[in-house]
């Protein structure tokens, strides 16, 4: 034990003796946190739009308030000609065009019913089909008001009623995106601070030639490994508990449920990333061998966590492979603990997979890492 508080002083000292390891530590991650959760976002805004209303009726002038008034279109022009809003899409200054053909009032008042034409900008098919999400939606309201507005003046005998739907969003009510979001990235940022920094501190003592001169004293594998990885898996704790507090004052999204939970969780996490970590630094001879070999698989485990894409939208060998992601289940317990109030027991599958996963990375690196006397 002794021995074992010595090496964690040892290495303490020499973690805040370094001026360039305290940024990497503290400043990075705070910059990263704040930039990543407004810019990494699958939201679509600011619709460039152009209108061809080749009816000018009151009906027309509505429907186009109606979009000129939501949030996410901007109008860029109205014509009277489909071939001028085509020329504006060929050249990237329309994402939408709504055609709005001749007597759409008088067809909508006389025969109830009335076409209307959507061009969109399909290059980004995930954009688009938002963007025709949105459109529809505007669309369907106005339909509806329309609707509304005739069973005042005319009977409906024969007609269906208009249906009134009160809809309900859970756990995310504004349907902000930056709430679905910055759980994930914190789980990011806490694992590229201890993947890169485990990883690289014992290769670091392979270039300056200190380890072997470790490997000649009394101390043992277990103590040796112990007192290098534990400092990080202290600052990782310590990192993540400056994220929740960030969380909390900038973007106002706090816990929901026990934040014992998400400690104990990314206790067990950590675990399993400073595992990878050493496991990579027993194949590494430089530092920049043991940064290259972690960003590769950190870019596969990001990809495939679910931070960005959701799982079940992914092939079906894409989400067994999934199920080997450590960063996968991280993700899903930060969202569930920190967005819908889940408790232990919510966790325990997630949990248990982890602790089976930490057994068997450490004890593959520790069993690894060779030690000569």
């Amino acid at each position: 034990m002794k021995t074992i508080f010595h090496l964690l002083k040892k290495e303490f000292r020499q973690i805040f003796r370094n001026r360039a390891m305290l940024p990497i530590l503290f400043v990075m991650p705070a910059v990263q946190l704040l930039v990543l959760s407004f810019a990494a976002t699958f939201e679509v805004k600011n619709i460039s739009l152009h209108i061809v209303d080749n009816d000018q009726s009151s009906l027309s002038r509505d429907l186009t308030q109606k979009f000129l008034v939501s949030d996410h279109f901007k109008l860029t022009g109205i014509s009277f000609s489909s071939d001028e809003a085509l020329d504006d899409m060929q050249r990237h200054n329309t994402d939408v065009i709504l055609h709005i053909p001749e007597h759409f009032e008088r067809d909508l008042v006389r025969n109830q019913k009335a076409k209307l034409m959507l061009s969109i900008n399909a290059i980004d098919g995930a954009a688009a089909a938002v963007e025709n999400a949105y459109a529809t939606t505007i669309i369907h309201d106005f339909n509806e008001n329309i609707r509304i507005r005739m069973a005042d003046q005319i009977s409906l005998t024969g007609q269906p009623k208009v249906l009134s739907v009160t809809q309900s969003f859970w756990f995310n009510p504004e349907l902000d995106y930056k709430t679905f979001m910055v759980p994930g990235i914190l789980v990011l940022l806490v694992t590229m601070i201890a993947i890169f920094l485990a990883g690289m501190n014992i290769v670091r003592e392979k270039e300056i030639g200190t380890l072997e001169q470790i490997n000649v004293t009394p101390i043992k594998k277990h103590q040796f490994i112990i007192g290098k990885l534990l400092p990080f898996w202290i600052l990782a704790l310590v990192e993540l508990g400056v994220g929740l507090i960030m969380c909390r004052v900038i973007f106002g999204i706090g816990v929901a449920g026990s934040i014992w939970v998400v400690f104990l969780f990314a206790a067990v996490y950590l675990l399993v990333v400073l595992g990878i970590g050493l496991f990579i630094s027993n194949f590494t001879h430089t530092q920049q061998q043991a940064m290259f070999l972690s960003w590769f698989f950190m870019v596969i485990f990001i990809l495939m966590s679910g931070l960005f894409t959701p799982i079940d939208s992914m092939p079906h060998w894409a989400q067994v492979i999934t199920e080997f992601n450590p960063v996968r289940y991280f993700v899903e317990v930060m969202r569930m603990v920190m967005l819908k109030g889940a408790q232990l027991p919510d966790i325990l599958p997630q949990l248990s997979k982890l602790l089976v996963y930490a057994l068997v990375m450490n004890g593959l690196a520790v069993a690894g890492y060779r030690k000569v006397a």
